[in-house]
């Protein structure tokens, strides 16, 4: 089994690669008991924000893992990607904006990613 933190990473690796935004990853290890990580990232439009997901989706599933659950990938406002361990959010940016995970997610610690 994959480490979480591994694969909130390659999540992010993936993101990057169909351009999307604002990238953080949230260690929600001690703050939240529903999961470990937080993935969140903006997308200029609905189509750009389906992409990334789909992307993800091939990038995890090269790595044996598959989403738990998908939500909101049809309207692509905001879409949920649900593997447990790793929830990853893309958001078109007033989506984004206005949920304000981060905010929420205060306490939760930024972990830095590392640009090629």
């Amino acid at each position: 089994m994959i480490e979480s933190k591994k694969v909130a990473f390659l999540a992010a690796t993936a993101a990057e690669e169909k351009k999307a935004e604002n990238i953080v990853i949230l260690d929600l290890r001690k703050v939240a008991t529903f999961t470990n990580y937080f993935l969140i990232c903006s997308a200029d439009s609905t189509v750009q924000a389906q992409a990334i997901a789909q992307a993800i989706q091939e990038r995890l599933e090269k790595s044996k893992l598959s989403a738990w659950h998908l939500e909101g990938y049809k309207e692509g406002k905001w879409i949920l990607l649900d593997y447990s361990d790793v929830i990853i959010h893309i958001f078109i940016k007033e989506t984004r904006l206005f949920y304000n995970l981060e905010g929420l997610w205060g306490d939760a610690k930024v972990l830095e990613i590392r640009k090629n």
